[in-house]
């Protein structure tokens, strides 16, 4: 493997406190008012919320196909930072990493998600356009508060 893999970084502001977008990510009824691209919905979330805890999420697209994906803690640090493993239900060798961090932020927080450790500079891709749409989903479902 390179000892450089293909990773991606996005910035977003959220119009809600550390502790209410932490939760966003680690409680599952919360998780499944935002989490995933658009087209999509959260069938299913399991979350152990604590470090070496696992999570699992399962999907549906509008045309009823079917992702899975999840992975395991290993840095939780409540209102401040995520890490976890990252590997799809259906290929499981293909672990990457995500790391989340909250800051605050006059107008609530910024989120500052890094996903790296990818296969190729597709994969990359292709999750980089689900984790913008995700955290377009996560802004407006704080957008009216």
């Amino acid at each position: 493997m390179n000892a450089v893999t293909p990773s991606l970084t996005l910035v977003k502001r959220i119009k809600a406190p550390p502790a209410t977008v932490f939760a966003a990510w680690t409680r599952p009824e919360m998780m499944a008012r935002w989490f995933g691209p658009h087209h999509t919905r959260v069938e299913q979330a399991e979350i152990e919320a604590r470090e070496g805890g696992r999570f699992l999420v399962r999907l549906v697209e509008d045309n009823g196909e079917r992702h899975g994906v999840g992975g395991t803690y290993t840095v939780f640090e409540p209102e401040r930072r995520l890490v976890f493993t990252w590997a799809w239900v259906s290929m499981p060798e293909r672990e990457s990493r995500v790391t989340v961090e909250f800051r605050a932020v006059p107008e609530g927080t910024e989120v500052t998600l890094t996903h790296d450790r990818f296969a190729d500079a597709d994969t990359a891709t292709r999750h980089r356009r689900g984790w913008t749409e995700s955290l377009e989903r996560l802004e407006a479902l704080h957008a009216g508060l």
